[in-house]
């Protein structure tokens, strides 16, 4: 039967059904509400098995954007889906450099991709940073080689980049390190999965 719901109420009906499906499956308190908005934004529950947590990765994440901390994505979709109102009221912004002319020029010239060259820019920014990554392995792995020569300490890694070529290796490399990190394991992810994991952490400091 089609369920007659108020709109400001879908949302909550949503996740009253996303917890209904899991069933006797226990999940992290600190990790759930990150795996529910996976759920919520992607419909597969596949995120309750493949999303793994640094110790404490979300509590950290939530501190760092309580203390003003910026974001950092691949593609201007992550960065359209991270809510900046809420970002803005603690004192951040979302960056994204792939569509800056200066970077795809530079990626041409040393034939590199776009985004190594946004992950480079982005490891010059004078505040810290999480890094949600959708799209792109390649920042992964540039992210990684900035962590281990000193160049950069993440607040946090969002490391769900969707693909094929070097994508579960590129997550292996993040899982790897000593960094804060959220990361889906093997093939799946993208951009909404990357904005969702944010969200779900700046709605826990609004809520």
């Amino acid at each position: 039967m089609i369920e007659h719901i108020k709109p400001m109420d879908i949302e909550n009906r949503s996740f009253q059904i996303i917890t209904e499906l899991l069933g006797d499956r226990k999940l992290d308190p600190e990790n759930a509400p990150v795996i529910k908005r996976a759920i919520h934004t992607s419909a597969d529950f596949d995120y309750a098995d493949n999303l793994v947590f640094s110790p404490h990765a979300v509590a950290k994440g939530i501190q760092a954007l309580r203390d003003g901390c910026d974001i950092v994505t691949d593609t201007q979709m992550a960065k359209s889906g991270i809510n900046k109102t809420i970002l803005g009221k603690l004192g951040g912004e979302v960056h994204c450099f792939m569509s800056d002319p200066e970077v795809a020029a530079e990626a041409k010239e040393r034939g590199i991709t776009r985004a190594i060259v946004s992950m480079e820019r982005a490891a010059g920014l004078p505040k810290p940073c999480i890094f949600a990554i959708g799209n792109a392995p390649t920042a992964l792995i540039c992210l990684h080689e900035q962590i281990a020569c000193g160049k950069l300490d993440p607040a946090l890694i969002i490391g769900v980049p969707v693909g094929f070529v070097n994508v579960v290796e590129s997550k292996e490399l993040i899982i790897a390190s000593d960094v804060p990190y959220i990361v889906a394991r093997g093939r799946k992810g993208g951009s909404n999965i990357a904005a969702a994991i944010c969200n779900a952490m700046l709605y826990q400091i609004m809520r």
